[in-house]
């Protein structure tokens, strides 16, 4: 019978900066222990039934499959979301997009509309920190709405309203925020064919020749959907926010601006509508 230390020492067979974090990870998940078990009991005898499952994860991850799939949650704001391939994995320079949001000044009862809400990170972080908020998530994908929906049931956020469409095609009404975080990797780009991106949907990725097909469409629709004074909130990639601005600008948007993720890149970029610029 291994131990945990047997287990963790079998976690070599994973490779890159993250190997040993991504073993303890699954080891605690297999285990259903926190990581100050293996500390306190590196010794200890792993039932079989365990180890196995641990090992086949290995295999798994060992073979390019993101733990958060394996695992099937991921961590993002202050909330654990279940995620699964029909989703986009919550990544931690989407939460800047969730700052930038509540630094908004709103009405106290604002209508926000999250534009390709996926697992519902987005909505349901603004959710969980502004309850008084009206909260409309938009998602195409079937698959990846039902998560949403769950993820809501599961945190207890019933306020959230969620809605199947095409970006604003089904979508009536104006908002005072619209937020997104829209695919934006071009079609031909390396990276999609590297490290996680190969096992999330392409559809929540890439984006046209240049990445920003959908920002240009979202950037486009988005005064027919916006309250005088409203915001529109995108996040992008780390090289396209002078190409984001200058969208923003053409349209009509005024207090454009980009904004920094903890690497010092502009991750974010939006502005404000006013009708009399139309």
């Amino acid at each position: 019978m291994a131990s945990v230390r047997d287990l963790l020492a079998e976690g070599s067979m994973l490779a890159g900066d993250e190997a040993r974090r991504e073993a303890e990870v699954l080891l605690c998940a297999a285990l259903n222990k926190p990581r100050s078990y293996f500390m306190a009991w590196p010794e200890a005898d792993v039932a079989e039934a365990i180890a196995r499952r641990y090992r086949q994860w290995l295999q798994q991850r060992a073979e390019g499959v993101p733990v958060a799939y394996l695992l099937g949650t991921r961590d993002f704001w202050t909330l654990s979301l279940t995620v699964n391939e029909a989703t986009l994995i919550p990544r931690p320079d989407t939460e800047l997009l969730v700052e930038q949001a509540l630094a908004l000044e709103l009405p106290e009862s604002a209508t926000v509309l999250d534009l390709g809400t996926g697992s519902g990170a987005i909505a349901l972080a603004l959710a969980t920190e502004r309850p008084q908020w009206r909260v409309l998530g938009v998602e195409r994908s079937p698959e990846a709405l039902a998560v949403a929906i769950d993820n809501a049931r599961q945190l207890g956020l019933d306020s959230v309203q969620w809605l199947s469409s095409d970006w604003f095609s089904q979508v009536v009404g104006r908002f005072d925020l619209i937020v997104s975080n829209p695919p934006y990797i071009a079609d031909q780009d390396a990276h999609l064919a590297t490290g996680d991106l190969r096992f999330e949907p392409r559809s929540a990725l890439a984006s046209g020749s240049d990445g920003l097909d959908d920002i240009r469409k979202i950037i486009a629709r988005s005064p027919d959907h916006l309250e005088p004074g409203g915001h529109l909130l995108l996040e992008h990639g780390f090289e396209q926010a002078p190409a984001v601005r200058a969208l923003l600008t053409a349209t009509g948007f005024a207090n454009v601006a980009s904004y920094d993720d903890l690497a010092g890149h502009e991750r974010v970029s939006g502005g404000s509508w006013c009708e009399v610029m139309r």
